[in-house]
């Protein structure tokens, strides 16, 4: 999701190479067709593109499916940005990897800022931190960012956002964990502050997500408002009584003060956000989207 909508924002501006594996047709920007995990396809791949910039967005991020499957999440999630992180030292190439918030248990009833040691709770988790720490011991001028957002997507089934979105356009009661508190950043603001970052020449550790902490439930009925929705179809309730398989932290406020510091830039919050989610909306940008999406046939 992130690297679709960043090469779609960024491609006017910037000589984009985007690299998927086989999915999407007809985008407006450079696209090499390659699966990460094939052996000898990172060095092949940098020696084809020769990019002064790598934003690396590709993870196992269904945190269920990451529990069911903890090989292959170990792979994508640690082991091949420890491999990208090497590739890119040796070549010079600016390397920015994406980390997640979920690298904490939520325990703490603050924020949580850089300097506090993470204590991730399932394999999702646990497997991202072991991303961040492959990255850091080959290439320690990369930036890595912990980061939290919400979107349109190829799918449309990605980000929470589309969750709330999906059901309640359709009229159907949709869960909003009232337990679980997060710092959502527009995906669009995302990708525009990642490349700030590289414009800035930062390294090292952030934290970026959204300005303003809320619940998953008030984040559903904050939705509901900007689109129209009955807000009464968002449903609060425990993520204890949820059923899902991997445990959840409970308090993902992280602090953003570094990254503001450093980019002298206020970050934005959930509302301007969700703003401009819904302008996206009404300019047809998820249609947009899903147009790019590979049609298989048999």
């Amino acid at each position: 999701m992130l690297g679709l909508n960043l090469a779609l924002a960024a491609h006017e501006q910037h000589t984009v190479i985007g690299v998927d594996r086989c999915r999407l047709a007809g985008v407006p920007f450079e696209l090499m067709c390659a699966d990460l995990l094939d052996a000898g396809a990172v060095d092949s791949i940098l020696d084809t593109a020769r990019p002064e910039w790598l934003i690396h967005c590709a993870a196992l991020a269904d945190v269920d499916a990451c529990e069911a499957n903890p090989n292959l999440a170990h792979r994508l999630n640690a082991g091949l940005p420890g491999k990208l992180a090497s590739a890119c030292a040796r070549r010079g190439i600016r390397l920015v990897h994406l980390s997640t918030d979920s690298v904490f248990d939520g325990m703490k009833e603050d924020v949580y800022t850089e300097a506090e040691a993470p204590n991730p709770l399932g394999v999702y988790a646990e497997s991202k931190l072991h991303g961040e720490q492959a990255v850091f011991s080959v290439n320690p001028l990369a930036v890595i960012a912990r980061v939290n957002f919400f979107g349109w997507s190829l799918s449309g089934i990605r980000s929470i956002a589309e969750f709330f979105f999906n059901g309640l356009s359709a009229k159907k009661p949709c869960n909003g964990f009232t337990d679980i508190w997060f710092c959502p950043l527009f995906v669009g603001d995302l990708g525009a502050i990642l490349l700030k970052m590289l414009e800035k020449g930062l390294s090292g550790l952030y934290h970026v997500v959204g300005s303003y902490a809320l619940t998953k439930y008030e984040f559903g009925v904050r939705l509901a408002r900007q689109f129209g929705f009955e807000e009464r179809l968002v449903i609060p309730i425990s993520v204890e009584d949820s059923g899902l398989r991997a445990r959840r932290s409970h308090n993902l406020r992280l602090s953003i003060h570094k990254l503001s510091t450093a980019l002298g830039e206020e970050i934005p919050g959930v509302s301007t956000g969700l703003q401009k989610l819904y302008t996206q909306f009404q300019q047809g940008y998820p249609q947009i989207m899903r147009s790019y999406q590979q049609v298989v046939t048999t």
